[in-house]
């Protein structure tokens, strides 16, 4: 089977269920594994984001998403040249893939058209829903189920050991900067299995944009700045200027030094395997008696300017 992906998580999957050999194009942030780099790329941001601040990023895609634009383009004659037999694709964010309708309308004037498999999780369970779907549209079934059932027992590890601590840190998770968002979808799952309380975010629902009033009044006791596509160097860069603010040195969690800052572009905001390393990050972080190993130092830090 050829197959290409144009989302990251779906790229991982492939991976993870031995079908790297099988992926013949990807999107420019298909990036992990390494062996994924080096696959054509068969898609591209229309927008210039490299060098520019969470704000000027901002801008630039409420710009081009008022006027109807795309914020990514397919390269159809790529695709022609690679002719897969199914195309990754997502329905979840305009910001971070081509949309399905847009790939479904290039597939369609192909040769020999491949099918279509859109990805939209909003939840825990539809991540791991999904990774069988992908194993179902490649043959690989069995695989993809076994791979879930390791997730579920890594999850499950984690959970049984949180089920009954006696104190559960407000937490605040932001998945964007400038304009400030609140975390949404799984990450308020992962905050509760973890062992604390998502002060603000709303499981299964989307990120949504929050003033610094809120934060002040939710009094986090803990910090996790987890800016989407961006990973840690980038995070800690961007992160500097809010918690230089003067409402947030007041907050409980900068007073006990229980802010971090974490890769979010790996480890929370891509729906795929590493959701569940993601989890892992965020038991030490907010129970860290119950989880004494640190996460690696390209995956999280505390805040320490």
């Amino acid at each position: 089977m050829r197959i290409v992906s144009l989302l990251p998580a779906a790229t991982e999957i492939c991976f993870a269920l031995g079908l790297g050999p099988d992926v013949v194009g990807v999107s420019p942030e298909c990036d992990h594994p390494s062996a994924a780099r080096t696959r054509p790329v068969v898609s591209r941001s229309v927008l210039d984001y490299q060098g520019r601040s969470s704000a000027e990023t901002s801008r630039l895609v409420g710009e081009r998403l008022a006027v109807a634009g795309a914020l990514y383009s397919v390269d159809e004659h790529a695709l022609r040249e690679l002719a897969p037999d199914l195309i990754l694709t997502q329905g979840l964010c305009d910001v971070c893939a081509p949309s399905a309708e847009d790939v479904r309308a290039v597939a369609s004037r192909l040769p020999d058209p491949p099918r279509v498999v859109s990805l939209d999780p909003h939840r825990l369970e539809d991540i791991l829903d999904d990774i069988v779907r992908v194993g179902d549209a490649c043959g690989v079934h069995d695989a993809a189920a076994s791979f879930v059932d390791e997730l579920r027992a890594r999850i499950g590890r984690v959970s049984s050991r949180t089920a009954t601590v006696a104190t559960r840190p407000r937490t605040l998770c932001l998945e964007w900067l400038d304009p400030l968002l609140a975390a949404g979808h799984w990450v308020p799952e992962l905050v509760a299995l973890a062992g604390g309380e998502d002060v603000l975010g709303r499981a299964g629902e989307k990120s949504f944009r929050i003033e610094a009033r809120d934060i002040a009044l939710s009094a986090p006791e803990v910090a996790v700045l987890m800016p989407c596509g961006f990973h840690l160097d980038r995070a800690t860069k961007e992160s500097s200027g809010l918690i230089g603010m003067p409402f947030w040195r007041d907050l409980p969690g900068a007073r006990r030094d229980r802010v971090w800052v974490v890769d979010g572009s790996s480890y929370f905001s891509r729906p795929g395997p590493r959701v569940v390393d993601g989890l892992v990050i965020l038991a030490h972080i907010l129970q860290p008696r119950l989880f004494p190993k640190p996460p690696a130092p390209d995956a999280a830090r505390r805040w320490a300017g």
